[in-house]
């Protein structure tokens, strides 16, 4: 039943942006009521309070390329040879250091 709910919600939502008209319970409980869902009263409010100061329009177009404030593929690919030598080598010695006393640290085996 919460599966059924959530996709309606999510539905709603979506028309209700695509249509440039805030996202708000009473807007989503308006389409449900017309397209004849019935689900719980809680989940409206949630979906609105969900989406609330969030651009869904800028989230979906943007879904493939890494949400965030990532450099330019340019600046990263420029950046990383230098820090990607030095990294690999001072995590195999904290790799291995791990290794070597894990189970003596603790005062017991696994078979002990």
């Amino acid at each position: 039943m919460s599966t059924k709910a959530e996709l309606a919600c999510v539905y709603s939502a979506l028309i209700l942006v695509d249509d440039d008209v805030a996202v708000t319970g009473e807007k989503i409980q308006t389409i449900l009521k017309a397209a004849n869902v019935d689900i719980e009263p809680y989940w409206p409010g949630l979906f609105a309070k969900a989406l609330e100061g969030v651009n869904v329009k800028e989230l979906i177009t943007n879904i493939g390329s890494g949400v965030g404030a990532a450099p330019a593929p340019g600046a990263a690919a420029a950046v990383a040879p230098a820090s990607a030598e030095a990294a690999p080598a001072k995590e195999k010695k904290k790799e291995e250091e791990e290794e070597e006393g894990s189970d003596d640290d603790m005062g017991f085996g696994l078979f002990d």
